[in-house]
């Protein structure tokens, strides 16, 4: 580790690599005993967690392998898997991907662009923070920057009486039935309604039973109305 003056500087600085880093900055104090033990300080924060060696962390890319082995083999919703993988997909052709883990910044993550929607943009972000988190856990990097998401517009459009209206003229099939049991059932598409089987629906009492749901109180009873049964009687 090198202490030193800058010419016009009154204070200390420090510099020292850790890992491939370098790490240069004012230690902000002007006696050198007091300057050396906040270099230390900072020295000992670059090593924490750290074994001897003077490893590199990996790229964004080279991280990537493990990280979706981890996605495959762990206790995750077949739907969180494959938002991970997507988000993959998008960050994969961004300059991010060629960084190390430990050099990537918030600000090198704020800059990122993604085409579509700013959900679909948050996608690439959300697993970018989770890939980072991950790459702490196993002691690849040791902090992880916080960056924002962008911002989300809420659902303005409604499948009402008028939307149906409009639709079902036009609609084919399967759409068509779709669209008049998610009216009537208020069922999801792929969670719910996708999956209904034939033996979850009471024709006697004229319900479906729904087990596919986020929530506890998602697995419930649903009513049928009138063309609902019809529609399912005839299928």
């Amino acid at each position: 580790m090198k202490l030193f003056r800058k010419p016009k500087s009154p204070f200390y600085w420090y510099d020292f690599t850790v890992r491939g880093r370098r790490y240069r900055a004012s230690t902000q104090e002007t006696k050198a005993a007091r300057a050396g033990k906040i270099a230390g300080l900072k020295l000992a924060a670059a090593l924490q967690g750290s074994d001897p060696l003077d490893r590199k962390s990996p790229t964004l890319r080279e991280f990537s392998s493990r990280f979706l082995d981890w996605v495959k083999s762990a206790r995750l919703e077949h739907d969180t898997q494959r938002y991970y993988r997507n988000g993959w997909r998008l960050l994969k052709v961004t300059p991010i991907a060629g960084m190390r883990l430990d050099h990537i910044t918030a600000d090198d993550a704020e800059a990122l662009r993604f085409p579509g929607s700013s959900a679909n943009a948050n996608n690439a972000l959300r697993t970018l923070r989770r890939m980072l988190n991950k790459g702490k856990e196993w002691k690849l990097l040791w902090n992880v920057p916080e960056f924002k998401l962008f911002k989300e517009e809420g659902r303005s459009l409604r499948l009402d009486e008028e939307a149906e209206r409009k639709l079902l003229p036009v609609a084919e099939q399967p759409l068509k039935d779709i669209v008049i049991l998610m009216r009537d059932t208020g069922m999801r598409n792929v969670r719910e309604l996708y999956r209904m089987r034939i033996e979850n629906i009471d024709w006697n009492n004229r319900v479906i039973f729904n087990p596919n749901s986020k929530t506890l109180k998602g697995r419930r009873f649903i009513p049928m109305s009138d063309r609902v049964l019809d529609l399912l009687m005839l299928r």
